[in-house]
């Protein structure tokens, strides 16, 4: 178990909380889990398109990121740094996914079959209008439902998206525009960022519970000595 941080804490900005974490104040990483817990659910979201996937993909970022967080040199915002990470972890998972496929020809229909089972989106959403949304968004093309959002539904700037998705600042702006076409006939008018792959207040607990559980073993004594995640 960790220690639940002040309340007071959860104001500092992101470049405090990692300089007070990297002098030891480790249980105030669970503040930076909370703080970015749907940031990461719905880029994941956007190229995973797989609920359970993607929450195990927020794991493995927020711990990668805690292994690195001393290489973090604050050249780039932290939030960027984070959420490239987790791009990073996305698409991996996207190749592991493929490749499985090609390998499997035989097994795709029921492979197919069984990411729909799993995605629990539709157990999560259940106003008609933030459905009908969700549907549009899952069916534009990756790198068009990427770029969407992180620029209308996380309301990132070019630039941060620009360094997320390693692209220029022209497909940037190519790809979001391309997006909204695809989406303007039916949703252009009635979405609402808010309500879009929200990741609820229980899950956000257990992530950071999940998290914190892990960071912790890793200062698990044996012998004397600490063991590393």
């Amino acid at each position: 178990m960790y220690t639940q941080p002040p309340a007071k804490t959860g104001i500092l900005p992101d470049s405090e909380l990692i300089t007070r974490i990297l002098q030891g104040e480790k249980d105030l990483y669970a503040l930076i889990v909370r703080r970015y817990n749907q940031r990461l659910y719905r880029v994941g979201m956007g190229i995973l398109d797989n609920d359970a996937e993607v929450e195990d993909a927020m794991q493995v970022t927020y711990i990668s990121a805690w292994e690195n967080l001393g290489k973090f040199k604050f050249r780039s915002s932290f939030s960027t740094w984070l959420t490239r990470i987790m791009i990073n972890e996305s698409l991996l998972r996207i190749k592991k996914r493929k490749h499985f496929l090609e390998m499997k020809e035989d097994t795709i229909n029921h492979y197919q079959q069984s990411i729909r089972q799993q995605n629990a989106v539709s157990r999560l959403m259940n106003a008609d209008l933030r459905k009908t949304l969700e549907e549009a968004i899952h069916k534009l093309p990756e790198k068009y439902r990427t770029v969407f959002i992180l620029r209308e539904i996380e309301n990132m700037s070019v630039s941060e998206t620009k360094a997320c998705l390693a692209i220029s600042e022209i497909n940037v702006k190519v790809r979001l525009n391309r997006a909204k076409s695809m989406l303007r006939n039916a949703l252009s008018e009635l979405y609402k960022s808010e309500d879009v792959f929200e990741f609820h207040l229980s899950r956000c607990d257990r992530m950071v519970e999940n998290v914190m559980s892990r960071i912790n073993s890793s200062y698990t004594h044996r012998d004397g000595q600490e063991t590393s995640l």
